[in-house]
């Protein structure tokens, strides 16, 4: 299935591999919406480069925003036909440390707030005959990681939720799902990262690009493709 003219969502679409993903899709033709919460200036230039793109700021932590952000969407195109769950935050504590504040300030945006935004998508799809939804999960939820334990439960979760909306939301709407490894940007010397990539079997980083193409891969497959979990990540998952 061809993306020239599908109206994709991609949440956290400002900024590093949402950016990528954002740019990649309007590359194949796709009319991109680009979400953003905080980071305005970088999502309008981001849109720019999308062939002027246009924004749609939202807080994800608030529902009445998520819906208000699909509503708004559909108003401007008339439809929607793909979902990239892309926007999440990430934070490293000691398990011991962790307060209620800061599993909340994770899941709020890594888990509920995708949810939420399949469900306001999904709405739509059907009633328009169907669609697709990728969510970005992480190979921190399929490899545990001492220090982001927090995190980790959040991806996990993505992953469960992938799987149980591919069968509820089946046949007409796909959900899958796209799991990056080592994906540095302005963190790149940092001494955790350049271990992570010596571990890494391709012995390299990966690129917002390659996460880019595996996420069309999904949005343009048939319905056949639904459940899945797709690691990017040079091979680290396997060690």
């Amino acid at each position: 299935m061809s993306l020239s003219g599908k109206v994709i969502v991609v949440t956290g679409a400002a900024r590093r591999i949402g950016r990528g993903i954002a740019m990649h899709l309007a590359g194949e033709g796709a009319r991109v919406a680009i979400h953003y919460s905080s980071s305005r200036q970088e999502a309008e230039q981001t849109a720019a480069e999308c062939g002027n793109a246009p924004t749609f700021a939202a807080n994800l932590e608030s529902i009445p925003e998520i819906e208000d952000l699909f509503r708004r969407v559909e108003e401007h195109f008339g439809r929607i036909d793909g979902l990239v769950n892309n926007a999440a935050r990430f934070t490293r504590f000691d398990p011991l440390e962790v307060t209620e504040a800061d599993w909340d300030f994770i899941h709020r945006v890594n888990l509920k707030a995708v949810f939420f935004c399949c469900q306001q998508a999904a709405k739509r799809m059907k009633a328009s005959g169907g669609g697709r939804i990728v969510n970005i999960s992480s190979l921190g939820g399929i490899r545990p990681w001492e220090e982001h334990v927090h995190y980790c439960a959040s991806k996990a979760g993505v992953i469960m939720m992938t799987k149980a909306l591919a069968k509820a939301l089946a046949p007409s709407i796909t959900v899958n799902s796209v799991a990056p490894g080592v994906i540095p940007f302005e963190e790149n010397n940092d001494p955790r990262i350049r271990a992570l990539i010596q571990a890494t079997p391709a012995r390299r980083a990966g690129e917002a690009a390659e996460i880019a193409e595996a996420v069309s891969y999904f949005l343009s497959a048939t319905n056949f493709v639904t459940g899945q979990i797709l690691a990017v990540d040079g091979g680290l998952s396997l060690r």
